[in-house]
């Protein structure tokens, strides 16, 4: 059996009459991706920063490695690590020198080698010499990915990791940050606004609405909670016939550009195709839309 590094119970976070984090549990297993959804305001950047102590809980408890972090707190940090999207680094120090800072409070040995080993695998080695006030948002955030693996964590908590970051460096980043928790069996907890990253990286995912866990599964059983697919077809003929079609079938009917699109349980598109054959409509193209988390989330959050 897989042991947890992480476990959260009944964890809540108030802010006078404000509930942000609502009595949630919840456990991270070694060497697993754990993906944190939701809308703005859910609690996914609350959560984090009561596992990090940056915030304290109302109540509730959390344990590393089978420790209370209350009177751990020390000897875990040591063996973590994080990015939070929007942080900010002392501007008038360069950003080797603010990295520095961080491998002496990590302990880390040769800490400049660490720093350009990490700096050449995330293309930020002609960033070292420059003032972190002069760097972008995407520059920064790749700082903050050096800063985060600087001292070869266990457990790494990841809000945003690859916000402002161009398509091209964030598959890379990824790719690293995946190849590390094979590696080493890290365990990692991650949110995220970008879906591709979460169906990528999590083995599995939390949905957080209002402070509360209203779902959880893989990113495959969450997308297929969604029951419908989306059959688009470009018809050339038939179209009268088609329309009949779907109203005798009881889905539903739309048009997007050139395609009309049948919207339709998975398990009935066989058959629909089928019956499309028989009654002589003809169409060019064909394109199958299965459910996708991005569906997911959008319906799950519209519901609540």
């Amino acid at each position: 059996m897989v042991p947890s590094v992480l476990d959260v119970h009944d964890l809540t976070k108030r802010f006078g009459s404000f509930t942000a984090v609502d009595s949630i549990s919840f456990s991270l297993q070694q060497g697993e991706v754990l993906g944190l959804l939701g809308p703005n305001g859910a609690g996914k950047t609350t959560t984090i920063q009561m596992l990090l102590n940056l915030m304290h809980p109302t109540s509730g408890e959390i344990h590393y490695f089978g420790n209370s972090f209350a009177l751990f707190r020390t000897q875990t940090l040591k063996r973590l690590n994080y990015t939070l999207g929007y942080s900010k680094l002392p501007g008038r120090l360069t950003v080797m020198e603010n990295l520095i800072v961080y491998g002496w409070l990590y302990e880390v040995d040769d800490i400049k080698g660490r720093i350009y080993q990490l700096a050449e695998l995330f293309e930020a080695g002609q960033l070292l010499s420059k003032k972190t006030d002069d760097l972008s948002a995407g520059e920064l955030t790749r700082v903050f990915l050096i800063k985060t693996f600087i001292n070869q964590p266990e457990i790494i908590l990841l809000d945003e990791p690859t916000a402002s970051l161009d398509p091209d460096i964030s598959a890379k980043i990824r790719g690293y940050i995946l190849a590390e928790k094979n590696r080493r069996k890290m365990s990692i907890l991650i949110t995220s606004h970008n879906m591709t990253e979460i169906e990528e990286m999590c083995d599995r995912v939390i949905f957080l609405h209002q402070g509360k866990i209203v779902d959880e599964g893989t990113p495959q059983q969450l997308a297929r909670k969604r029951k419908e697919s989306e059959l688009h077809l470009m018809v050339e003929s038939g179209h009268e016939a088609l329309r009949k079609l779907v109203d005798e079938c009881g889905f539903r009917f739309s048009e997007k550009k050139n395609f009309t699109v049948i919207h339709l349980p998975e398990a009935q598109i066989a058959a629909c195709l089928s019956q499309i054959g028989k009654r002589g409509i003809s169409y060019s193209q064909i394109e199958i839309v299965h459910p996708s988390l991005v569906d997911f989330f959008i319906e799950t959050a519209a519901r609540r």
